[in-house]
């Protein structure tokens, strides 16, 4: 199977499709770009893992990938393999004691799965050719709407901002609310960057 590596160029959500998350693959040698359909927790679970967010108790995806260190795997990547009925299939290709095994898996998982292992994505080429496209020079990815950072209600100095965001913050990831505390991580991220 020839397959292209690609690398995570956004998420992104969409009320007109009832909320539903899209994780949106690109070419690392070229231009085209794979929308992915994928759930809340799944969109979550990679969310927090690119943005360096640890939620006080391990999410599902940590824990495979503990499960994984521990029987003495490694995952070697991870592949967007087929497209069938509209639906994507992937494999997690994992080595132990030198035999490699290939493991069927939903595109989300298996991604969550290789951005906790540091692993490369691959697309197939079919899946690519089939369900890729070119952005044209408009196109970009709808970030998450930010809804923490509302300037009438935050207090008026960037200090008392900042400080606000982080208690909000730090309530998010206690009450694991982990898309509000993605969303208040790029919100705080914003702030100091415009400092």
């Amino acid at each position: 199977m020839d397959k292209i590596q690609c690398e995570i160029l956004g998420l992104s959500t969409n009320a007109s499709t009832g909320g539903a998350y899209a994780i949106i693959l690109k070419e690392i040698d070229g231009i085209r770009r794979l929308p992915i359909i994928i759930g809340a927790f799944e969109a979550q679970a990679i969310a927090l893992e690119m943005e360096g967010i640890k939620p006080p108790r391990p999410l599902t995806h940590d824990l495979l990938k503990t499960l994984v260190d521990n029987l003495g795997a490694n995952v070697v990547e991870i592949v967007v393999s087929e497209l069938k009925e509209n639906t994507f299939y992937a494999k997690i290709i994992l080595e132990a004691s030198g035999l490699t095994n290939e493991i069927d898996a939903r595109p989300s998982d298996a991604i969550a799965l290789a951005v906790r292992s540091y692993a490369p994505i691959y697309v197939s080429e079919n899946v690519m050719n089939t369900a890729a496209f070119i952005p044209s020079d408009e196109t970009e990815i709808a970030g998450f709407e930010n809804t923490d950072l509302d300037s009438d209600k935050m207090p008026l100095s960037k200090e008392a901002q900042l400080a606000a965001l982080q208690d909000k913050l730090r309530e998010a990831l206690e009450r694991e609310e982990f898309e509000r505390a993605a969303k208040l991580r790029d919100d705080i991220k914003r702030l100091t960057q415009n400092n």
